[in-house]
């Protein structure tokens, strides 16, 4: 199995191939599907809305949340196709990581002109 710098490359390199031929300004879901196959193709295991539960006292509460990918079961993406990023899609996503337990996320929009760093953000938990 590929460590997580490879596979978080992988990533990124299928997120440009995607961008480049689908541009910026289609919805998230598209991006996502498009995302998960293109993974799924490269030999990825790939999980599309994966739920996560918040445990509060030994209570199991599905309360809604949803990881867009989790590749390989180590690397949660988040998606968004947003004019602009902000602090709390990025504290959104380290909360997924710390409910799933993960150590890697990878926070990508695709409504920018290119994807760059201000658009493809890379967290640790």
């Amino acid at each position: 199995m590929k460590n997580l710098n490879e596979i978080s490359y992988d990533i990124r390199k299928a997120c440009f191939d995607i961008h480049n031929k689908l541009g910026p300004g289609m919805l998230e879901s598209v991006y996502e599907a498009v995302l998960a196959h293109k993974l799924y193709q490269m030999g990825y295991n790939v999980k599309t809305q994966v739920p996560i539960p918040v445990i509060y006292e030994n209570i199991k509460l599905d309360i809604g949340f949803r990881i867009d990918l989790l590749v390989e079961d180590v690397i949660i993406v988040e998606l968004k196709s947003v004019e602009n990023l902000h602090p709390v899609h990025s504290k959104k996503l380290l909360t997924y990581l710390r409910l799933a337990n993960k150590k890697l996320g990878l926070l990508i929009n695709f409504n920018s002109i290119s994807i760059d760093k201000d658009s493809f953000i890379r967290i640790m938990n």
